[in-house]
């Protein structure tokens, strides 16, 4: 007899089974996900120590932070759309 667990996996596999990810695709996602890690870090550092310098002054400390924020987001979205390109590319 089988579980429910076993039996949702079933359905799920029947109305959209699973893609296989070809170890070419696997490593492209990995090295884009290096590059991007890489280039965040990059940003990081040097707003930091920018917020580091600007501890006296909390507007411009916190102008500092929201950048970051802005910057790390716009960079995780460039990922996530290169990393789709990739995978429609793949198809």
């Amino acid at each position: 007899m089988k579980s429910s667990y076993e039996l949702a996996m079933e359905r799920l596999n029947k109305t959209a089974p699973s893609a296989k990810v070809s170890p070419q695709l696997k490593k492209e996602l990995a090295e884009l996900d290096s590059q991007y890690a890489a280039k965040i870090a990059e940003r990081e550092i040097s707003l930091n120590g920018e917020i580091a310098r600007a501890a006296g002054d909390l507007e411009k400390a916190q102008a500092l932070r929201e950048q970051l924020t802005h910057e790390r987001k716009k960079l995780q979205e460039q990922l996530e759309d290169k990393k789709e390109r990739v995978r429609q590319g793949a198809k």
